[in-house]
């Protein structure tokens, strides 16, 4: 199933890029058009994942460089029985987490400075939880593919501005075809948006609470990281827009409601939805706290950035020396 959505998403995308091909350049930019489109989708089939970090700056973590937050993400995944991820870390106040990868063998997740400084270690578990099950119901490979096409889609629309409105190209609609075409580009992160299906993000919530143990964890972080989304902007999320639907919370401005076009659930149903899985025992079979290594009396996490005794890993930019460990 998720193969044929893959094929079909891609197909759809495709079909996307040549018709603003052909809104620019007639039948020779179509053409033009399905040749560097069937390339991406080459490229983006084995490189969106490291696309996707690049963009947004993450440096890999290991065991020696963030001690906690890998072996929180080493543990879930053995509950899990999935292959043990990269483990990144990107450096922005905003608390927020993605997972990439085209599959469990060649997945990654990716949290914020952010985060660790907001949540709990038992808050950062459910988080990350809910990134594995992205990577176990394979739905990074869709996430990262369409990031990368929409974000070429966007970059196509933007060129004709510049080169659509001269008289040699062949295009039949002439300006119209133009206006028509930066239109597109726009709604291009909106075409995302209905691509990916926001019942995913359920599926990944109860998936998630069911690795960690404790739907609750996950419901405390979802309401943290909202809150912190809603106030503290993320300027690489906010120029790369099409990326927004893989993280855990939309990094976005202005989209909050469970509407058509949005890329996730409203945060308080899924909320809701985690209560009562956690008020029907979901989740209770593999607490964390009952999990080699974790805590369920773990002191809290706070935002306050001067605290001495618990630091938060930089992510290594400006500097020779490696990530100072979390919570050490």
């Amino acid at each position: 199933m998720n193969l044929m959505r893959t094929a079909m998403l891609l197909a759809f995308m495709t079909a996307l890029f040549m018709g603003v091909g052909y809104l620019i350049g007639g039948q020779s930019g179509m053409l033009i058009a399905f040749v560097v489109a069937a390339g991406m989708n080459f490229f983006s089939y084995w490189n969106s994942d490291r696309m996707v970090l690049s963009t947004y700056n993450a440096q890999e973590v290991d065991e020696r460089s963030a001690p906690e937050f890998y072996r929180i993400v080493r543990d879930l995944a053995r509950n899990a029985g999935l292959p043990m991820p990269k483990v990144y870390l990107y450096d922005s106040p905003q608390p927020n987490a993605f997972a990439t990868g085209r599959n469990p063998e060649n997945a990654a997740v990716a949290a914020s400075t952010g985060l660790l400084h907001a949540l709990t270690p038992d808050e950062v578990a459910g988080v990350m939880a809910h990134e594995l099950a992205h990577v176990q119901n394979r739905d990074t490979l869709t996430m990262t593919i369409t990031a990368t096409l929409a974000g070429a889609i966007s970059m196509l629309g933007n060129f004709a501005f510049f080169f659509g409105g001269r008289r040699d190209n062949n295009n039949p609609l002439g300006m119209v075809g133009v206006l028509l075409a930066m239109i597109v580009a726009p709604l291009a992160a909106m075409l995302v948006q209905m691509a990916i299906s926001r019942t995913r993000e359920y599926s990944a919530d109860r998936r998630g609470a069911e690795i960690c143990g404790n739907p609750l964890s996950l419901a405390s972080a979802l309401g943290k990281i909202a809150r912190g989304a809603a106030h503290i902007p993320n300027e690489a999320a906010e120029g790369h827009p099409a990326t927004a639907h893989m993280f855990i919370i939309n990094p976005l401005s202005g989209e909050r409601m469970d509407n058509l076009f949005s890329t996730h659930p409203n945060t308080e149903n899924r909320i809701a939805a985690l209560h009562e899985m956690a008020r029907h025992g979901g989740g209770s079979a593999s607490p964390m706290g009952t999990q080699p290594g974790f805590s369920s009396t773990a002191p809290a996490l706070t935002a306050n950035p001067e605290r001495k005794s618990r630091s938060v890993p930089n992510t290594g930019r400006g500097g020779s020396q490696p990530p100072k460990g979390p919570w050490s």
